[in-house]
């Protein structure tokens, strides 16, 4: 089953400037190879739902081990059937635009 997962994830006790920690978290989801979108407030990421929880997972060790805090939401949309949902889904809504 197809998973798209829209992740944002942030530590709370780094000050108002945070990318250097959340580009430790895109960078996984980036060498994970599975399909990503980045976005402002956060990253969607298409997959089994193994492997995503796997990668929530790892995202949040990898700025856990040096913030003392970290926020990190997960929406999650499963599906049987196609996958490519990722520009799928985007595409739909632009071509009705």
């Amino acid at each position: 089953m197809s998973v798209l997962a829209d992740i944002s994830l942030f530590p709370l006790d780094k000050g108002a400037s945070v990318s250097p920690y959340v580009t430790r978290a895109v960078r996984l989801i980036r060498d994970s190879g599975l399909p990503f979108v980045l976005g402002p407030m956060g990253t969607c990421v298409e997959g089994e739902i193994e492997d995503i929880l796997a990668l929530v997972r790892d995202c949040h060790a990898v700025l856990a081990q040096d913030c003392e805090r970290v926020y990190l939401t997960v929406k999650l949309d499963s599906r049987r059937g196609p996958t490519g949902r990722l520009a799928a889904k985007v595409a739909a809504v632009r071509d009705k635009l």
